[in-house]
This record gives structure tokens, sequence and C-alpha cells, in this order.
């Protein structure tokens, strides 16, 4: 069995708990991103909100902040010291929007190299390892430089075992994604295709699962891009295929106004999936260990590192 790498060194699996897979703690966007309630800076706001979740029976989250959209790795050690929420750092990057500049003018071995490196010694010199590799794509299309990044994830994977977490705009091209990455020498089960509640059509959450990969349905909470209730009835409609297993649940909670903690109370936070969400899936009629595989023992598997 292998260990899950947190930001304060490695833990065993059966030490995970409850988990999201999809969070965002700290970023500090780059400067040309207009919308600064994305900007989440703040460390005390982050331990308010994270002994929150912890409270509410929370117990780990993958923080899914690249180098390119301002990953803070000594700050996410600070907080999950603080708190005891178990915090996994990602390597990688994100879509062509934020990476291109990062990554064109280098070879996928350099970028492998680095993921690699982020992964087995540390990042920057901040005494934290990454336990989790990130890439990501646009809207219906991958561009050159996120091909480059998939591919160069796949290879990182390869070597560390370590799990690849993708994002989709608006849920498209996960098929793609899947296969590129099978290129590249990756089985599907170690494939987390993030955002797919942002296509929320039963067919085509079958067609990725038929793959083997695993579904992030990562934007709990968020009523603006679909009701909470027809997230539900897809959720059932998964589990009552078999796919339950495949399933990880997450907010994508990633600006200051989702969470409670920055002053503003409108937004959901970081304990609504455990407060309301998980209740209305008991209510429709999942059972604890349904709930448990999606929140625990899927993520203790899919967060081991060197499981090829």
């Amino acid at each position: 069995m292998g260990k899950i790498r947190t930001v304060l060194g490695d833990i065993e699996p059966t030490a995970l708990g409850l988990t999201y897979m999809h969070e965002h703690v700290i970023t500090h966007p780059p400067a040309d991103v207009a919308d600064r309630d994305l900007a989440m800076e703040s460390i005390a706001a982050a331990t308010r909100e994270l002994t929150s979740f912890f409270l509410a029976g929370g117990r780990a989250l993958v923080e899914m902040t690249p180098r390119d959209y301002g990953r803070d790795p000594q700050a996410l050690r600070e907080i999950s010291a603080a708190t005891g929420v178990h915090i996994i750092c990602t390597t990688g990057w994100l879509k062509d929007k934020f990476c291109r500049r990062w990554v064109e003018e280098r070879t996928v071995n350099e970028l492998a190299d680095e993921m690699i490196r982020e992964i087995e010694e540390g990042i920057d010199g901040a005494g934290v390892r990454a336990g989790v590799i990130k890439a990501g794509s646009s809207l219906n299309a991958i561009t050159p430089a996120e091909e480059k990044v998939f591919r160069a994830a796949g290879r990182a994977h390869r070597e560390t075992g370590a799990l690849i977490s993708t994002h989709t705009e608006k849920g498209t091209m996960a098929l793609e994604q899947i296969e590129l990455l099978r290129r590249e020498g990756v089985s599907p089960e170690r494939i987390l295709v993030g955002h797919l509640d942002h296509k929320p059509e039963l067919d085509y959450w079958r067609s990725v699962a038929q793959t083997g990969a695993n579904l992030g349905v990562d934007q709990i909470g968020k009523e603006k891009y679909l009701p909470d209730s027809r997230r539900i009835e897809l959720i059932l409609a998964m589990v009552a295929e078999g796919y339950g297993d495949q399933l990880c649940l997450s907010g994508d909670m990633a600006r200051a106004s989702y969470w409670p903690a920055y002053g503003g109370w409108g937004g959901p936070g970081l304990t609504y999936i455990l407060w309301r969400f998980l209740p209305w899936l008991r209510e429709r009629g999942l059972d604890s260990s349904q709930i448990e595989a999606m929140m625990g023992k899927t993520p203790a598997r899919l967060l081991q590192l060197g499981v090829a």
C-alpha cells in the first residue's frame, strides 16, 4: 500500500478520513486576472475556514492551485499544522490561459522532470512535497501548450505513481484528456477528470466512467451553474449503474466570497457538503458505505503514491 503525501509529510491511507478532492485554500492569481475575488490570500481566513471544516468532520482536502495560479506551499503547511486538516499540494499547470508562458519554451521532459522533482524532493525549498499532478484543457480544445503539460503529467505519473487530476473547461474534452494520457501510458483508473458537473449529461458521465477513469463532481454548492438537486440525480443514477466507486465530491470553492471566513457569509463554505449535501444524499437513499466510498475510500485509493 502506497503512502499519501501531504504538506506535513506522508501518511497511511487509513489516516486520510473524509476528503474533498478539488479545493483551493490559498491562491495568488496573476495580476492580469481582473476579478480579485479569485485571490484567496489570507492565511488567517483559511485557518478559520479549515477549522470549521475539521469540526464538521472533514479531515483532508486536495489543494489544486498550481504554480501558474499562485501556489503557496509554505502557507499550506502553516494552515495544515494549525487546523489538523491533511492538505495535499499539487504540481503541474492549469489551462492555456495561465500555463502557456510557463511551458511553451520548455520540453515535455523538462516539465516532467519538474513535476517529479516537486513530488520526490520538494517545491522550491519550501520543505513541502506535492502529492498530486494537475493538467488542464480549454473549452472544446486541448491547445499545444496544454498537450505538452498532459504529456509531461503522464511521464511524471509513470515515474511516481501520483494521481493525475484534471481541469476541464465546462466539462469538455474529458474523453480526449483520458485518451491523451493513455497514449502516455497512464491507466484511466489513475485519472480524476474534474468539473464534470459543468456538463450534467448522464450519457457523457457514463462514457467517462466506462473508460475506468474517475469523475470529479466538484462544483457542489454552486447553484448558479447547476442546481444541487440535479447533481443528486446524476450521482444516484451513477451509483445505481455501479459507478459509485469512481465518483469524488468537492466544491472547488475558489473565491473568497464562497467562504464565510472572509466575512461575507454569502457563500456555502467548506462545511456545506458535510452538513447539507451528504444528508441530502442519505435522504435520497444512499447508505453510509456508498457515501464513505465517495468521500473516503476512493480518495484514499487515488491519492496513494507509487500505484501506477
